[in-house]
């Protein structure tokens, strides 16, 4: 045998052999793909389109998106803003949009019949905190005369409506009315402005059967104002105050027209702000598409909140285009990365004012659910007393944990996600907490008791008859 022949031998059986391997490697790669594509849900409908109002926490949409997780499920989406919250709604519930970015109370609301009547599921919450109550300027500088100041010389926070309340007493003794904004008659927004003003002995008024403005026996008037046009409003005289969510207080301190006083976190320390939700139809109709998109909207919110929010500058870009919220990155970027700026020029760290994941954020809890239907009962919107197990039925009716925690499993299986970020033993209700501007415990499992717990608002049996609370 040649050297020159044995050469070739060799050669050749290396190539056969890095064949071989090359081989095994191809077999294992297509073995593995096809497992990526077995954990991918065979989805009953891949186009979809989904509403948005243009705020901040309309992120993980709008991360879904842009980083790919929707398709990654095998689904086609559009996302669209709507006008006001209230076509968004209409618009859900007739299926020209396949779900949207609500007000937490939107599908509980509709679920029992307050305004549009429609059966609406949560499967995801969309985010912990980031709203805040702004003042104008006028008003401001007439509660600065009732607020201590820290050891450096800046107001001292949280600011209470105690703060407010001889401004509003001012307003009426000359006969002129004290008028806030907020965004919806069931906007987190309007029970939490009206949760901060009672705990200072402003009364915000009540609904009745006959009376949906909400401003019966009212100390300070609260009325409807989108979103967008808040600080306009507010430069306008129109109104003295609003609570929104961002990027519309930091506007106002952008604009030097208002100063925002105090933000949700410091009214309810980590309060559920929006869901995503859907008809109980389209959950019926289409579970796997269902699942898919809670799927996308999950890791959404842990990479808005992954390595310590480092991804948040990148998330500011994408909230500042013009198809999504539309603002200033500058006026984005003030608290979706960690701060808050109140008086022009003090910002001080809020690193919670928005969260998207931490803190089991995305779990849809029952207890979360029973909280605005309580405020629901407390200002009339509820008209008529209901036992405890009600408030539970409903929540059950509403917030779907069971499939939020079946894409969950889902995620953790395939690699995605971690077991320990979420809460798979809960049974949907928070620990009481009194984490609340005034202090009082809340105990979702005990809303009565909670409502009756409450200074300012009906109690028992109450309800209120023209411009009269009556019964007990």
């Amino acid at each position: 045998m040649s050297a020159g022949w044995a050469e070739e031998k060799q050669a050749a059986g290396a190539i056969g052999r890095r064949g071989l391997l090359l081989a095994a490697v191809a077999t294992m790669t297509l073995g593995l793909a096809g497992m990526a594509q077995a954990a991918k849900l065979d989805v009953e409908k891949d186009e979809l389109k989904f509403g948005f109002i243009k705020l901040t926490d309309m992120a993980p949409l709008a991360v879904a998106k842009e980083k790919g997780f929707f398709e990654d499920e095998g689904l086609y989406v559009t996302l669209e803003p709507q006008a006001n919250w209230k076509v968004l709604l209409d618009r859900v519930i007739t299926g020209e949009l396949d779900g949207a970015h609500m007000l937490a109370g939107q599908p509980l609301a509709a679920t029992i019949g307050f305004g549009t009547k429609a059966h609406i599921v949560t499967p995801f919450s969309m985010d912990l905190n980031g709203n805040g109550i702004t003042v104008s300027n006028e008003v401001w500088q007439m509660m600065k005369a009732h607020i201590p100041n820290g050891p450096d010389g800046r107001p001292q926070h949280p600011i209470k409506a105690t703060a407010l309340k001889p401004v509003v007493d001012k307003f009426k003794a000359e006969g002129k009315p004290f008028k806030m904004g907020m965004v919806f008659p069931v906007s987190t927004h309007n029970y939490e402005l009206r949760y901060w003003l009672a705990s200072g002995g402003i009364n915000p008024g009540y609904y009745s059967k006959s009376d949906i403005s909400g401003q019966i026996k009212a100390d300070a008037l609260l009325s409807v104002t989108p979103p967008p046009q808040m600080p306009s409003t507010l430069e306008a005289g129109t109104i003295n105050g609003y609570c929104v969510g961002e990027p519309w207080n930091q506007q106002a301190v952008f604009k030097g027209i208002g100063v925002p006083v105090i933000t949700d976190y410091e009214i309810w320390k980590n309060n559920p702000e929006k869901v995503f939700g859907i008809t109980a139809e389209f959950a019926e109709k289409y579970p796997k598409t269902t699942l898919a998109l809670t799927k996308a909207l999950i890791r959404a919110a842990m990479w808005l909140d992954e390595n310590n929010d480092a991804n948040r500058k990148e998330a500011v870009k994408i909230l500042a285009k013009s198809e999504y919220v539309g603002a200033d990155p500058e006026v984005i970027a003030n608290s979706m990365t960690g701060t808050f700026e109140y008086e022009k020029g003090d910002k001080r760290p809020v690193p919670d004012f928005n969260v998207f994941f931490r803190y089991f954020a995305t779990y849809p809890y029952y207890s979360d659910a029973v909280w605005y239907l309580t405020q629901m009962r407390r200002w009339g919107q509820i008209t008529e007393f209901k036992a405890d197990d009600w408030y539970a039925q409903t929540a059950k009716s509403v917030y779907r944990p069971d499939i939020y925690l079946k894409a969950a499993k889902m995620l953790v299986d395939e690699g995605k996600a971690k077991q320990p970020d979420f809460p798979w033993d809960s049974d949907g209700f928070r620990k009481p907490t009194a984490e609340f501007i005034d202090g009082i415990t809340y105990d979702g499992r005990k809303p009565n008791a909670y409502i009756d717990s409450l200074p300012i608002g009906l109690k028992g049996k109450q309800v209120v008859e023209g411009t009269d609370v009556t019964g007990g």
